[in-house]
């Protein structure tokens, strides 16, 4: 069944990989937006963004965290920059079952990136404000979108998260963090 069609605001970060040198500010400052209490500490793994990098080639590209995936991806397609392979996942934006990253380090929960979404609004994410390359360039559009498929993602992906870690840990978990906030 089909819902009603409404606007909705599309926040997306594009990269300038050619302006990023690997100076990893949005990690850092996206792992500390995050923290619990916010700004109290600094842990990477935490972050809602990464760089991938070779820096002998020079090579740096910035990832963010989207989608949680309940199955491993089926292709391992390879891409070559610069005269160096890389396999897809390393610019997968997906959590999932066959890498650690994006993934909350003490629960294992899948972690996506919010686009810093706080009270009062940011004008734009952390790891944009951060970026001294701007590398990082944050954009807003309007898209038409169905009413109840928000409804419908939540669920799907609550279902994956609980078939995998059990809807004990996943319900602890979010006391646990609505606590926090």
């Amino acid at each position: 069944m089909k819902g009603e069609q409404r606007k909705k605001i599309v926040k997306t970060i594009k990269i300038d990989v050619d302006k990023c040198n690997g100076c990893r500010a949005c990690e850092l400052i996206c792992s500390a937006f995050h923290a619990a209490p916010q700004y109290s500490s600094n842990n990477p793994r935490r972050a809602r963004i990464r760089v991938v990098h070779d820096p002998l080639r020079d090579i740096y590209v910035p990832v963010y965290a989207g989608e949680y995936a309940a199955a491993e991806c089926a292709g391992r397609d390879k891409y070559t920059i610069d005269g160096k392979e890389y396999d897809e996942c390393s610019f997968c934006r997906a959590s999932c079952p066959s890498r650690d990253v994006f993934k909350e380090p003490d629960s294992g929960l899948p972690l996506k990136c919010d686009m810093c979404e706080s009270e009062p609004p940011l004008s734009e994410p952390m790891c944009v404000q951060w970026c001294l390359a701007d590398a990082l360039i944050y954009e807003e559009r309007e898209e038409e979108v169905e009413e109840e498929e928000a409804q419908e993602e939540i669920e799907i992906g609550l279902e994956a998260m609980a078939s995998k870690h059990g809807w004990q840990k996943l319900l602890d978990t979010a006391a646990r963090m609505s606590r926090k906030g």
